[in-house]
């Protein structure tokens, strides 16, 4: 199963669909595969409708991403987050330094 999709849904935004458990395993495919489509910078949305599970690398990897957008002066939003998901970044504070709906 591929936990990773790109899609380029506008001039300059990229959509990344999220499936399946993204954890210390495939952690660092993910970010190489983000940041190989994010390219010379647009807004990110990460589609997570199909996300199982995520642990503490995928947090740090998200925070990886998103300080780099932000340097960029783009954007970075989680949406369609599965509850449980939603919770955790909520417990580590995420939702107050990312857009989440």
């Amino acid at each position: 199963m591929k936990e990773v999709n790109i899609l380029e849904t506008k001039e300059n935004e990229l959509t990344v669909c999220l499936s399946g458990d993204i954890d210390a395993g495939n952690a660092d495919a993910f970010l190489a595969e983000v940041t190989a489509a994010y390219g010379e910078g647009k807004d990110l949305v990460f589609d997570c409708k199909e996300l199982a599970f995520i642990d503490s690398t995928t947090l740090g990897t998200f925070v990886k991403i998103f300080k780099r957008t932000q340097a960029d002066g783009k954007k970075m939003k989680l949406v369609a987050l599965p509850q449980k998901i939603k919770k955790l970044l909520v417990i580590c504070a995420l939702d107050t330094m990312m857009e989440i709906e």
